[in-house]
């Protein structure tokens, strides 16, 4: 995924949106930290949130605050009505990201392949945790990093590929 262009916008939509679905602020976060990296390249670079210091710092902060929250015990499900309409949230804000990277991307489009991929994929992850959890015997903070890793580095991945 390290060329430009060679994901389809639309597809690094659904994909940054997917990743929505595991961490919800870690990709806006990850698009905060990459604002003027070569690699990461788009129409969001230039919303206000991306060019203010302040928005970055938020946006940062958010994916911190989340990846140390999902921790917590008394931390809700993420297939609550309310972390999951906010996941769709954050999966179509980093959809119309991603979409407006390219020739046929259009921002409608994108908000609604991150969005869907991120309730898709909160589903996912969900059941997964708790299958690795109890099969494996592992606590469950030890598989929660594992899925910040994918977190992480799948959304660096995504978007650098733009």
């Amino acid at each position: 995924m390290s060329k430009t262009g060679s994901v389809p916008p639309l597809l690094r939509a659904a994909l940054l949106g997917a990743l929505s679905g595991s961490r919800s602020a870690t990709p806006l976060a990850v698009l905060a930290l990459n604002h003027d990296t070569r690699e990461a390249r788009g129409g969001w670079q230039r919303w206000r949130l991306f060019r203010s210091s302040l928005g970055r710092g938020a946006l940062v902060a958010a994916g911190l605050g989340e990846l140390v929250g999902d921790k917590l015990p008394a931390t809700p499900s993420r297939v609550g009505a309310g972390p999951l309409f906010g996941r769709a949230v954050s999966g179509a804000v980093g959809g119309v990201a991603m979409a407006g990277t390219g020739r046929r991307g259009t921002p409608v489009a994108g908000a609604i392949a991150g969005a869907l991929g991120a309730l898709l994929v909160s589903w996912f992850f969900y059941r997964a945790r708790k299958a690795v959890v109890e099969k494996t015997g592992l606590p469950d903070t030890v598989v929660a990093l594992a899925e910040d890793a994918v977190a992480i580095s799948g959304s660096v991945a995504v978007v650098r590929s733009s």
